[in-house]
């Protein structure tokens, strides 16, 4: 078996370049032919992915954040679907947040995750695709692995990525920091929300998670009977509330007992159509994947069953 192990040096803060003589020692022990490349810019994961799936790898592990794994996704999709159906993708988490590990009960840090791996068994798992609008108004097509949201998170998002000094303290503390200080500001948004044709709303959104697994946001359990290998989205619509009942009502999310708050629904499909009613305020309703800014309404979310193999 042929490996390749594509890997975010920056990622937790750079302590995955620091440690990764030992991470790559572990990785060897799993995988004895491993090829490595490091990014040194966003979005080059994905076309480290593809190159290596063209040359023939059959197992990607991708080192890193919630982001790397995304970046990493991403390349195993092309305009005609899966690039290498029969790949395998494995991950080792070590990013600011990891989110997508805690749906499967994976531990923090990369000696937990490879330890896991040593055991890990190969899956089929959903993946999330997302067609929306740029930033700039153009169209574009997004895979995601583990949580797609818009409205308040997307903003949050669009903050994280750009913060400097919240980072620093981890992604629970920036996320949390930058969820308060966006709530101050936010101001909920109507969207048209359509799902697999049996929904048809016009709500008035704080956030709604178009989750494929169950945690988003440095460990908010936003969907917490979503499983990555059923079919379907488990959507998560927040609506709007009273802006100190909100931050008060944070801490819920991250148990998953906000979805007993009668301002929240959750409705489970497999392919979700959103719209602005308008851009209220003047301002766009902003997307994000797996933690990454994605673009903004309006999007069209869609199930692929079963579309990757996953080592976990």
């Amino acid at each position: 078996m042929s490996a390749f192990a594509v890997v975010n040096p920056r990622s937790a803060s750079g302590r995955t370049g620091h440690d990764w003589a030992q991470i790559e020692k572990g990785l060897r022990e799993i995988y004895p032919a491993l090829s490595v490349g490091f990014t040194s810019r966003r979005a080059e994961a994905s076309n480290l992915v593809r190159r290596a799936l063209g040359e023939g790898h059959s197992e990607i592990i991708a080192v890193g954040g919630d982001g790397t794994i995304n970046e990493a996704v991403n390349g195993f999709f092309g305009p005609e679907g899966a690039l290498a159906p029969d790949a395998v993708f494995a991950f080792v988490t070590s990013g600011t947040g990891g989110d997508f590990r805690k749906t499967f009960g994976i531990e923090a840090g990369p000696w937990a995750a490879l330890k896991h791996l040593k055991t890990a068994k190969v899956r089929q798992v959903d993946v999330g695709r997302v067609s929306c609008l740029s930033t700039d108004g153009l169209p574009v097509t997004r895979y995601f692995i583990n949580v797609a949201s818009f409205g308040l998170s997307g903003v949050i998002v669009d903050s994280v990525n750009r913060a400097r000094f919240a980072k620093l303290f981890g992604g629970s503390f920036a996320f949390a920091f930058h969820s308060a200080m966006a709530m101050l500001r936010y101001r909920d948004q109507k969207v048209r929300l359509r799902i697999d044709g049996e929904y048809d709303e016009i709500d008035s959104i704080s956030t709604v998670a178009v989750a494929n697994a169950q945690f988003f946001g440095g460990g908010m359990k936003v969907a917490p009977h979503a499983i990555p290998h059923d079919g379907e989205f488990d959507v998560v619509v927040i609506g709007g509330a009273p802006k100190l009942q909100a931050i008060k009502d944070l801490q819920l999310i991250y148990t998953g007992e906000h979805i007993n708050n009668p301002a929240v629904r959750v409705v489970r499909g497999s392919r979700v159509v959103a719209a602005p009613v308008a851009e209220t305020h003047g301002q766009p309703v902003l997307i994000e994947t797996d933690g990454e800014n994605a673009g903004k309404l309006p999007a069209t979310f869609e199930i692929l069953p079963a579309a990757l193999n996953l080592r976990c």
